[in-house]
């Protein structure tokens, strides 16, 4: 993709799942990555197994986005790594998912590490950055569009994603584009968490019924989604939030019509 080759890029929650394969996206492409994550045995393995592949220009922090300091540790971290950022993927999310069961410390932590992490992160790459042009990709969900059944929490941090994103891109043009993309069901090991006996091979059918594309989605699919929003390809392209989600939004409660009948339909 054009404008990502000898580039440099942070990104949050790099060690496993979506956060990972935006690494190795962004690698192949040349471009040189800064990646943190809270558990520094899970971050360490990925950078030991991203250097055997592509030996340098790969580096990780350990750090939980909810403390107050961890923005403008990054942004520093990276410019004295690379001599400046071009970009920042918030990719960082936690998977806390309550309803009426949720506390006050379960609301301060997801939108702190959610949300508000995002918010610092734009903000002190943006003022690293300064008039100079440079992009910005939020991971957010398809949880941000719609309801599901006991998750307060996950879904409204989610859906404060786009509404961020919207407003700093209004502010950071012309310089600095910003968007997010809304994944719907991937493959990662919170997906895993889900499925009946701890197994890809006990995946709910259904799950492949909610997407018009009908199979779970490949982190690396989103990856490449995430890829071509930071390149060159799409520089007309700012305070959007694209559904990289195989169809998932466009389908109504009929689904794929396999157990519905159509007024007119033969």
């Amino acid at each position: 993709m054009k404008g990502l080759s000898g580039k440099s890029a942070i990104v949050t929650g790099g060690s496993r799942g979506i956060g990972n394969a935006i690494v190795r996206r962004l690698l192949e492409e040349e471009v040189k990555v800064l990646f943190c994550g809270r558990s520094e045995i899970s971050g360490r393995q990925a950078l030991d197994e991203f250097k055997k592949q592509f030996d340098k220009n790969v580096f990780f922090v350990p750090a939980d986005m909810e403390e107050r300091d961890v923005p403008k540790m990054l942004v520093a971290k990276a410019r004295s790594l690379f001599g400046e950022v071009d970009f920042l993927v918030n990719n960082a999310f936690p998977f806390t998912a309550k309803a009426l069961d949720a506390e006050y410390d379960d609301w301060v932590h997801t939108f702190m590490a959610g949300p508000a992490a995002y918010a610092l992160m734009i903000a002190a790459f943006a003022q690293e950055r300064k008039k100079k042009e440079g992009a910005v990709v939020c991971v957010s969900s398809i949880s941000g569009h719609i309801a599901q059944p006991r998750r307060w929490t996950y879904n409204a941090a989610k859906g404060a994603v786009k509404q961020l994103v919207r407003c700093a891109a209004l502010d950071l043009a012309p310089y600095i584009r910003v968007n997010c993309i809304s994944p719907a069901w991937v493959k990662t090991d919170e997906v895993l968490k889900a499925t009946p006996d701890k197994t890809w091979e006990s995946t709910p059918k259904a799950w492949e019924e909610y997407h018009l594309l009908q199979k779970l989605q490949e982190p690396w699919q989103i990856a490449a989604a995430v890829a071509y929003l930071l390149s060159d390809d799409a520089c007309v392209i700012t305070g959007h939030d694209l559904a990289a989600d195989s169809g998932y939004l466009a389908m109504g409660s009929e689904g794929l019509g396999k157990t519905a009948s159509f007024a007119g339909s033969e």
